[in-house]
């Protein structure tokens, strides 16, 4: 069912918005929504690259009205956490590890009633199934939304790697990749790349304008020389095949920003995964996407918390 758009750009009854430190002392922003009455459980929800937490308000407000606790972050460099580059428009990165400590920190240190669910969009599906690997995180259950297992590139994924990785080495790493664009070359604007509903790419837009200082631009070279290298590194991972963890992956496989094709071949690997594939009907931003997708979607999601979140 859609909320509607009000609802949408406001901060939820009974959230909070607050910072906590990083043990390195860095301020991260973080979202509470606790549960009403008796708990279902928690839900940790950690969107993707440039992503704030302000544009999942519609599916948390679903699972809240279900009885999850919801809580989420902004990773460390982007949204209103704090910046790792100079230039506070640039998606800067120079190792993807203190993402990876600090969800592991949260985590750990999360005061939310059982069972916990990790979930995690595009770039933060990638760090929620590094997590895994690692044992930063324990859940119950994990749900992977159209996640960067592989990246997409106009000259295909080995010379973009190549190609990044170089121009990390022949000026300053931090600089911008690119201008403006989620995807260099592409022939679709932005808002096609992300969803077909434009009312709920306009909530986005509407989270920029109040809070201008929340936004963030296009990618460093070093970052898009450490997501491809991850990505690669990951989809050789031996650790996924004992990974014993319930995974949901939604994949969309018309997919213009990350390879759907990489996530489906790990999730043939995953002793325990769950797989819902989406057609052209579906861009990147899953939970974001006209009625048909999204209501799909969050209807997938509930049924493999209600049998596999115990």
């Amino acid at each position: 069912m859609t909320i509607a758009a009000p609802l949408r750009r406001a901060i939820p009854a009974g959230a909070t918005i607050t910072q906590w430190s990083a043990p390195d002392g860095w301020t991260i922003r973080r979202f509470d929504w606790p549960a009403e009455g008796t708990p279902r459980g928690a839900i940790l929800f950690q969107g993707g690259r440039g992503d704030v937490f302000e544009k999942y308000f519609e599916a948390f407000g679903h699972w809240h009205a279900a009885g999850w606790t919801i809580a989420s972050f902004d990773w460390r460099g982007q949204g209103g956490s704090g910046r790792l580059s100079p230039d506070p428009h640039v998606g800067h990165v120079d190792d993807f590890a203190p993402w990876i400590a600090d969800i592991a920190t949260f985590w750990h240190a999360w005061d939310a009633p059982g069972p916990r669910v990790v979930m995690g969009h595009s770039m933060g599906g990638y760090l929620v199934l590094r997590a895994l690997l690692d044992r930063a995180v324990t859940p119950a259950a994990a749900v992977l939304v159209a996640p960067m297992l592989g990246l997409r590139a106009p000259v295909g994924p080995w010379l973009g790697a190549t190609v990044a990785r170089l121009m990390t080495r022949i000026g300053n790493p931090a600089r911008a990749a690119w201008k403006g664009h989620e995807r260099p070359g592409a022939r679709l604007e932005r808002r096609a790349l992300l969803t077909h509903d434009a009312s709920r790419y306009d909530d986005e837009q509407y989270w920029y304008r109040e809070k201008p200082e929340i936004q963030l631009g296009p990618p460093s070279w070093a970052w898009l020389a450490h997501a491809f290298a991850g990505t690669r590194a990951l989809q050789a991972d031996r650790r996924i095949e004992s990974l014993a963890v319930p995974i949901m992956l939604l994949v969309a496989e018309a997919d213009a920003l990350v390879d759907p094709a990489a996530a489906l071949r790990v999730a043939d690997r995953l002793p325990d995964a769950t797989v819902v594939r989406f057609g052209a009907e579906a861009a990147h931003e899953l939970l974001r996407e006209a009625d048909p997708v999204r209501d799909r979607a969050l209807a997938a999601i509930d049924q493999f918390l209600e049998t596999r979140a115990r």
